[in-house]
């Protein structure tokens, strides 16, 4: 891979990131959630948490299948990396993501959210709250990583 498809990633990922940040601010009053909060909020309230869940989602798929590897690929790093721990590994020890464990953090916040618990409000209110914190630093972990491989590719 080059430096076009490490930025093609980055542009992919960025997309997600800004329509994330935007559900962030949109929600922001409304966090943290309780099940009574839940249960009071608007049918558009309801339409930015969707919106929230689906960016989010999308944003740590697209880092984790797009933008590491393309990142890894563009720094030429030697060795075989066959398991995508190996890679959060190795882009940890560069200084690309700031831990291999927060990664894997957001995938199970990710793999959270593909499961709907509609009569367990307590739950959702849970999960909810920790996928705001944790969406802020998804986002700022997509900030490191395009600061780390601007250093790398050429702009534009």
């Amino acid at each position: 891979m080059t430096a076009f498809h490490y930025r093609a990633a980055l542009d992919v990922c960025r997309r997600h990131a800004d329509r994330l940040a935007w559900a962030l601010q949109t929600l922001k009053a409304t966090f943290p959630l309780t099940p009574s909060k839940l249960r009071a909020l608007s049918d558009a309230d309801h339409a930015v948490i969707d919106q929230f869940i689906l960016r989010f989602s999308k944003l740590q798929d697209a880092m984790g299948a797009r933008l590491f590897p393309a990142l890894l690929d563009l720094l030429q790093e030697p060795g075989e990396l066959e398991t995508f721990i190996d890679k959060l590994n190795r882009l940890e020890k560069l200084g690309a993501i700031g831990s291999a464990d927060d990664w894997q953090k957001f995938r199970e916040m990710r793999n959270q959210f593909a499961h709907d618990y509609p009569d367990d409000p307590e739950l959702q209110t849970s999960l909810l709250n920790k996928g705001y914190a944790l969406a802020i630093e998804l986002i700022a972990s997509l900030e490191r990583t395009e600061s780390f491989g601007d250093r790398y590719s050429e702009k534009g």
